[in-house]
């Protein structure tokens, strides 16, 4: 059963025993540098074309040196840059990985998504999590160590103020009563749990439209994917829920040049990558996103290539 048969993004991304490709925000080879987001509308006006269906961006406050990589996302805010890059596009979709819920009041994300699925129908997509960047949390003044029950809190809020009519809701976030949100979303928004977030694999079965996890090999994403999909059968039966993951890539010159692990991916020409995403496929992933950050070549020049040679044998599904 498919419980987004009506929403266009969705189905070009997700089927079962598929796979399809996005791209990560920004589109850049900046390495532990700050990027300069420069050209970012015309590359993604490419992708688009290409066939890329989807572009995800990273919900990050403050530059953190000891993190351990640039902690600066796409710099911008993530739902207004959202918002800018949909405006510059026609129907790539765009994803959060992940809105971070504990710092996010789950009425603004709702008041927010919303409005972003009304102004780009059927184009949105909400990954969330619980988040794991100790000075966005210090910042806010909001505990990183409960952030687990802060997500389930933040989560059931979000879901009730986005498709219940007058929704009566008590919680620490606050209290609705006699009032609702507008807008709604023009259809229900898939929304991906992001990680484990700080849950038990069966909560995230049960919950959410699909799962969004790190970068691991097949043979590891294989064995957790099955253990996830049996435990949503027995929750949902007869429910297909997509697996969506991340993976930086640096597509060396030589297309046949064999796969070197680099920083949660692969250093690999073009011929061996396709090989490895079928690998991938089999596994079970469903859609695959690549970040360039740490790319040798120029970000322009990989998308041309990826979107020449390797999106044809991952193309944007039809419905």
């Amino acid at each position: 059963m498919n419980p987004f048969k009506y929403h266009r993004s969705y189905n070009r991304m997700y089927k079962e025993g598929e796979l399809t490709l996005g791209l990560h925000i920004p589109l850049e080879n900046y390495r532990f540098a700050t990027p300069t987001m420069e050209q970012q509308v015309e590359m993604s006006q490419l992708a688009e074309q290409l066939g890329f269906t989807s572009l995800w961006f990273r919900d990050v406050l403050l530059e953190d040196p000891n993190f351990g990589d640039p902690a600066v996302g796409q710099i911008y805010d993530m739902m207004i840059y959202m918002t800018y890059l949909a405006s510059q596009t026609n129907e790539i979709a765009l994803g959060t990985a992940a809105a971070v819920l504990p710092l996010r009041h789950p009425l603004r994300v709702a008041k927010e998504i919303a409005t972003l699925d009304q102004l780009f129908p059927e184009r949105v997509l909400l990954g969330v999590s619980s988040g794991d960047r100790r000075a966005d949390f210090s910042a806010l003044g909001v505990s990183h160590e409960t952030r687990g029950e802060a997500f389930v809190e933040a989560f059931q809020y979000l879901n009730e103020v986005l498709y219940k009519e007058y929704p009566s809701i008590r919680s620490s976030r606050g209290i609705v009563q006699g009032s609702n949100l507008v807008p709604k979303p023009t259809k229900r928004i898939p929304t991906f749990i992001t990680g484990y977030a700080q849950q038990e694999m069966e909560w995230f079965a049960e919950h959410g439209d699909g799962w969004m996890y790190y970068p691991r090999s097949p043979k590891y994403q294989e064995v957790t994917i099955k253990r996830w999909r049996e435990l949503v059968e027995g929750y949902h039966p007869d429910t297909f829920k997509p697996f969506t993951q991340p993976m930086h890539l640096d597509l060396a010159e030589d297309p046949n040049e064999a796969p070197k692990p680099i920083r949660l991916g692969f250093r690999i020409g073009r011929n061996p990558l396709i090989e490895l995403l079928q690998v991938y496929k089999k596994s079970g992933v469903n859609h695959l996103f690549f970040a360039l950050f740490d790319s040798e070549r120029p970000a322009k020049e990989v998308i041309q290539e990826l979107g020449e040679e390797v999106i044809p044998h991952f193309p944007a599904l039809k419905h």
